[in-house]
Formats: C-alpha cells, sequence, structure tokens
C-alpha cells in the first residue's frame, strides 16, 4: 500500500473544504435568488408574507367597522347615523367572518381586536358628543375608513398571490362602495 505525503494529503483535504464551502454558498445564493427554495411556513399553507399582510389588514379595517358602529349605536343622535351604525356592525361582523374563515384554513392567525392606530382614533371619537359626533363618526369612519377599506381592497386584489384571497378582497369591494356611498350621502346632509 502506499503511503500518502502529508502535505498532499492536507492539500486534498483543503480542496474539498473550499469545494464543499463553495458549493454551500452557491445553494444559499440560489436560496436567497429564490431557486432551490424552501417555502416559508406560511407559503407551505398556502399564503405569502405579504399576502399575510393583507388579510391582516383587511381584518383590522372589519375590527375597526364594527367598534365604531357600536360606538355610534350608543352616542349617536339621528336615526339615520343610527341605521348606518347598525349597518356597518352586521355587514363588518360578516365580513369578519369570512375573513376569519380565511385564515383559518390558511394558517394565519389575525388579531380580535383593533390595533392601536384604530383605538386612538376611536378615542378621538368617543370624545365627541351629540350632533358633532355624529359628523365625526360619518365623516372620518364612514367616508374616511371606507376610502382607505376601499383602497387596501383593490390593492389586494390586484397585488395578493392567492386567490381565495383575491377572490375575497374582490367580493368585499362592492359592500364597501355600497357603504362608502352611504355615508357620503349622510356626509352631504349634515352640512
Amino acid at each position: 500500500m502506499k503511503q500518502t505525503n502529508p502535505a498532499r494529503r492536507t492539500l486534498a483535504l483543503l480542496l474539498t473544504a473550499t469545494f464543499t464551502i463553495a458549493a454551500c454558498a452557491q445553494n444559499d445564493g440560489n436560496r436567497q435568488a429564490g431557486t432551490l427554495s424552501r417555502p416559508s411556513a406560511d407559503e407551505r399553507a398556502g399564503m405569502s408574507s405579504a399576502d399575510k399582510g393583507m388579510l391582516e389588514d383587511i381584518a383590522q379595517a372589519n375590527l375597526a367597522e364594527i367598534a365604531t358602529g357600536r360606538l355610534a349605536l350608543q352616542k349617536g343622535q339621528s336615526a339615520q347615523v343610527k341605521a348606518f351604525a347598525q349597518t356597518m356592525v352586521d355587514d363588518h361582523t360578516q365580513a369578519l367572518s369570512e375573513v376569519r374563515q380565511l385564515a383559518s384554513a390558511k394558517g394565519v392567525k389575525l388579531p380580535d381586536e383593533p390595533d392601536l392606530k384604530h383605538k386612538a382614533k376611536s378615542k378621538v371619537l368617543e370624545m365627541s358628543e351629540g350632533d358633532n359626533f355624529d359628523r365625526r363618526y360619518i365623516s372620518h369612519a364612514g367616508v374616511g375608513d371606507h376610502e382607505s377599506t376601499l383602497d387596501l381592497l383593490q390593492k389586494t386584489q390586484s397585488r395578493a398571490k392567492d386567490p381565495e384571497l383575491r377572490a375575497l378582497a374582490t367580493k368585499m369591494q362592492g359592500v364597501v362602495r355600497g357603504h362608502l356611498q352611504q355615508a357620503q350621502t349622510l356626509d352631504k346632509s349634515q352640512r
């Protein structure tokens, strides 16, 4: 049996280690570039991180509408405002149920209450009284929030990768457009 020169053995080990490191680095680069990558837990459940974020935003919009609608049922002065508020509670509770069903199917955990931004808006609204409350509720929660929600749904419809999320956003747009039109009509009548 032939004896191997220690210098050759060391050189062979160094070359092997170098090629192994280079191959691992190339695989990491490919993984980061999207080739040879393993899907994240969200993607394995069928939802990318971006889609998950859009779904959470839609949930937040519905939670906020339910919360401000309930507040308007307590503090609203006019029958029209209270009727609008009841519609918001009913329709957004139904929409939130659909959002939660999709989230459950995709393994996405949704918030149970409005985020700090929506809570702060609600707190400002809560400090209003009488006719001023009615005007602020319709202007902010009715018109402003529904404009934002419609924009969110349109972006979700065009940008989401998940077909079920796109379909849900498309379906919700009609209801939100209807709410926005009602709010705009109420807003004009209160001026």
